[in-house]
């Protein structure tokens, strides 16, 4: 029996885990590795942090779809890849053999590193534990300013840094949270670019602005955060902001993991593949997903990418381990987009369409959970 191996269940590797059940390739046997038994749906993420969803709505149970697929699952630290054998390390497991391998590790907050030990400072990923990691940084805040006089305290200071879509949404559906929960705060958004919801249209940017300003969420843009004091956020302009609570949502950098596989990679630490989604270093080595990285044909870190390159290295898994031809990914000029605003409405920016109703949102749920249910079944 050949092995063929996924590294990380994110959007595309769970389309593999999703397809063997009913085709699996004849004489392999799948194995899934994974630091955590289930999987985040980072579409719906936002939503849920504004309680229009339940968690587990949002969540793929990995044991129960790797039995369905009659695979092994190892939930586990990945420390190394020995090309040589082609065998994948961990920290508490015997090293895994592969034939063919699928790396779909994702990314990290861009910038986050610095401050890993500051309590108050809380990364949207790893996604899996996100939403408690946030509920405790708010809860420790809460319970002091709870204990002391609420009337003469600050409100919640609570400060968004990164400006691109996630961040944008994760403000919106925050508010909205801490509204229902009757809260006193303030959202401020920090990003070290000149624009904010970069990849949109010019007219839907400034429709998020006006609402931005319409919910009271302030907006900093062309600023970085060089350090944080406690509750201080020492910004490169000279500026000297306060939050109790610092959600960071930047943009994609590479997880560590990637060194430790030591992989060949892009000037910027990612996985350098072709546009089959084969590694440079092994072309029984696939990457996908954010950790992966066409040279020739770079596309931006979303998720509707990696969603697309499932059929992809479906087939080219299967020409791998069959000997036979492999496919070319080609990513899309462009994509509809949809982003929660928090209040029961979405905005919709799609070609020469820029569009905020009730409607937006109802087809936006019915798009991610149409995708997410076909993990739960």
């Amino acid at each position: 029996m050949k092995q063929v191996v996924l590294l990380g269940i994110g959007h595309t590797n769970a389309h593999i885990l999703h397809q063997w059940i009913d085709a699996p390739i004849p004489d392999c046997e799948l194995v899934c590795v994974t630091q955590f038994p289930q999987s985040t749906y980072s579409g719906m993420m936002p939503g849920t942090l504004g309680e229009q969803f339940e968690r587990n709505e949002t969540r793929i149970d990995l044991p129960r779809l790797a039995e369905a697929a009659g695979a092994r699952l190892i939930v586990d630290e990945t420390t190394g890849l020995d090309l040589d054998s082609r065998r994948l390390q961990f920290a508490n497991h015997g090293a895994q053999k592969f034939d063919a391998l699928s790396i779909g590790v994702g990314s990290v907050p861009l910038g986050y590193e610095p401050y890993r030990e500051v309590p108050h400072v809380v990364p949207v990923k790893p996604m899996q534990t996100f939403l408690e990691r946030l509920d405790q940084a708010l809860a420790v805040t809460l319970a002091r300013v709870n204990a002391n006089d609420a009337s003469n305290d600050p409100p919640l200071r609570v400060m968004v840094v990164g400006g691109g879509v996630a961040g944008v949404e994760i403000s919106f559906c925050l508010r909205q949270r801490l509204l229902r929960e009757q809260v006193r705060h303030t959202i401020q958004l920090v990003t070290a670019g000149d624009a904010i919801a970069d990849g949109m249209k010019e007219k839907s940017v400034r429709r998020i602005e006006r609402l931005l300003l319409d919910r009271g969420i302030g907006v900093s843009k062309s600023d970085r955060v060089v350090g944080i004091d406690g509750q201080k956020l020492r910004m490169k302009s000279g500026l000297e902001l306060f939050a109790d609570v610092i959600v960071w949502v930047t943009g994609a950098a590479p997880p560590p993991v990637i060194a430790a596989l030591g992989l060949q990679t892009d000037d910027r630490g990612f996985i350098a593949t072709a546009a089959t989604l084969q590694t440079h270093s092994d072309g029984a080595i696939f990457a996908v997903g954010d950790c992966g990285t066409n040279p020739d044909v770079p596309c931006p870190k979303a998720g509707v990418y990696a969603v697309r390159q499932g059929p992809v290295l479906w087939h080219n898994l299967n020409a791998v381990i069959q000997g036979s031809e492999l496919q070319a990914f080609r990513p899309q000029q462009g994509f509809l987009k949809l982003i929660n605003t928090g209040d029961g409405k979405a905005l919709l920016d799609y070609r020469r369409w820029t569009l905020h109703h009730r409607w937006c949102l109802k087809l936006k749920n019915h798009i991610d959970r149409d995708f997410i249910r076909r993990y739960q079944k």
